[in-house]
């Protein structure tokens, strides 16, 4: 029900009278099509590859250099976004690498096959700079965190949906129907973006690559993106990584892997749209984050304990709650401060900073589950998580409920 009233919201928010309203729900139906293409194979990928006859080394190195071309090409694309003045081109990239990717895996049996297949999904995901920077610019520069909030929502539904179907097509139809799938969904969305606006971004001389480098010296940017290494860590370690595995191991079918995904997502779609604001407001941004990490590393720690399939479905539902807080807080704050026509840049940043989460999180993981077992890799996610829960205390000092802002970001905000 909760979902729903916020999938209700979502739409009214973007769907307010008016142009800009409009172009703000037609670019989140296109922002869930991007995302259910890139995650419909995400919660079958590592027993996928296991399936081919990789090691649990190659299953990390398939799952980690999906955040390793993240690291190369997010800031690029930013700049690059910047520097042309132009947003849609990028639009396109991040489809087509998505709809690529989908085909690589079709391409062989080999496990190669797939880690090629995932790092062109990591230019995908590269793109995802210009997505959301674009629609940021359909608000104005005091509602960075609900639109950003609007975003993740809907990132999360997409996710949650394509997710929860992957196991049930895996099992009845066979390894390939999901890349198929993603293929076709790419493509369809594509066709929706001939008919996405060029944002009219505001007249300004042309900048120049040296004028963008103070952006990535900005404290509370820098600070903002190490956090979400560590978050970023944790969340591919555990539900974008090996918690299928476990659930697998503990004899789960493929098809009963949407349940999984389902108690992970649904209170993490409603911690996105809801939780950060409600928790902001009785503990601040510091307190906020650090019961969201704190509580991600209990979690996380008790994965490999659990039994059966249900008492891991409940380590997911509060593990997808605690990360929920986190995520929107931090994309928020990493734009709150920065000039329109920097925006791109300061999101490269970030996004390529905390890929370095996504891709060592789950390759370390790789190694330490193949010398202890898949409860290596999840103990590296609950230390993770803890470091950042201390790292929020020393590096959140200022926490305001208004709007959980900080005071320099209101300050830099009213300029």
């Amino acid at each position: 029900m909760a979902a729903a009233e916020g999938i209700e919201g979502v739409v009214k928010a973007a769907g307010t009278p008016g142009k800009k309203g409009s172009s703000r729900l037609y670019f989140l139906v296109i922002v869930f099509m991007f995302w259910f293409s890139s995650y419909i194979y995400v919660p079958v990928l590592s027993p996928y590859v296991e399936h081919l006859g990789a090691s649990y080394v190659m299953v990390g190195s398939v799952l980690g250099i999906y955040g390793l071309m993240q690291i190369l090409f997010r800031l690029p694309i930013g700049m690059g976004s910047d520097v042309l003045n132009r947003r849609r081109p990028f639009i396109y990239l991040g489809l087509i690498a998505s709809g690529a990717s989908c085909l690589l895996f079709l391409a062989g049996a080999h496990p190669g096959w797939a880690l090629a297949a995932r790092a062109v999904s990591g230019i995908a995901a590269s793109a995802w700079v210009v997505y959301s920077v674009m629609f940021a610019g359909y608000f104005p520069k005091e509602e960075a965190g609900r639109a950003m909030g609007m975003l993740q929502f809907t990132t999360v539904i997409a996710q949650l949906t394509s997710m929860m179907i992957s196991g049930y097509i895996v099992d009845h139809f066979g390894w390939n129907t999901p890349f198929i799938i993603g293929g076709i969904v790419a493509v369809a969305a594509m066709l929706l973006v001939v008919r996405l606006p060029e944002q009219q971004l505001e007249k300004r001389t042309a900048i120049k690559l040296k004028d963008l480098a103070g952006v990535v010296k900005e404290p509370l940017l820098v600070k903002v993106s190490l956090l979400s290494v560590l978050a970023h860590c944790v969340l591919f370690i555990t539900m974008f990584g090996y918690t299928p595995n476990q659930a697998l191991y503990l004899g789960a079918s493929k098809g009963s892997l949407g349940w999984l995904t389902l108690a992970f997502m649904l209170p993490h779609a409603i911690a996105t749209l809801y939780g950060a604001r409600l928790f902001g407001r009785w503990l601040g941004d510091r307190g906020t984050l650090m019961l969201g990490f704190a509580g991600s590393a209990v979690f996380t720690l008790l994965i490999p304990s659990m039994p059966t399939l249900a008492a891991l479905c409940v380590t997911q539902i509060g593990n997808g709650f605690m990360q929920g807080l986190i995520f929107p807080l931090l994309l928020g704050k990493s734009v709150s401060g920065v000039a329109p026509f920097k925006r791109a840049t300061a999101m490269g940043f970030y996004q390529a900073v905390y890929a370095i989460g996504m891709s060592g999180g789950p390759f370390v993981a790789g190694w330490m589950s193949a010398a202890y077992g898949l409860r290596g890799g999840f103990w590296l996610g609950a230390i993770a998580a803890s470091l950042a829960a201390v790292l929020s205390w020393f590096w959140v000092r200022e926490a305001g409920a208004a709007g959980g802002r900080s005071k320099k970001e209101r300050q830099l905000q009213g300029r």
